[in-house]
């Protein structure tokens, strides 16, 4: 008995759609590559200027102050430390991901405990 066998249109259709599946996983792949790595960046920017902000305001507040009360250097040097200080809570805020609004995870928490208490 000779062995049945798909005809010939059936295998080229088989082909091509894995062919078309693989092309499309790839596509996907580095659509999603492109997107996490513009995530990446968009942290890392948005940190650093966080960090450089904080510094800025601190340095600018210090030496207004500074002219304003004659005290150089003193309130410069002062206020570089809590800008430096700022900008760092401002990175861990951001890496931590609390940078929401005031009382959103506290909220949030309370809804899930309530509904946790709501299904025993």
């Amino acid at each position: 008995m000779a062995e049945h066998e798909s005809p010939p249109s059936l295998k080229d259709l088989d082909a091509r759609l894995k062919r078309r599946r693989a092309a499309e996983f790839r596509n996907h792949r580095a659509e999603a590559d492109a997107r996490e790595r513009g995530q990446g960046l968009s942290q890392a920017l948005k940190i650093g200027v966080e960090l450089v902000a904080a510094l800025v305001v601190g340095v600018l507040i210090g030496l207004l102050l500074d002219n304003w009360l004659g005290t150089t250097p003193w309130l410069l040097i002062v206020f570089f430390v809590l800008g430096a200080a700022a900008g760092m809570l401002n990175v861990y805020r951001v890496m931590s991901g609390m940078s929401q609004g005031v009382g959103y995870v506290a909220e949030r928490q309370e809804a899930e405990k309530a509904d946790d208490r709501g299904k025993y």
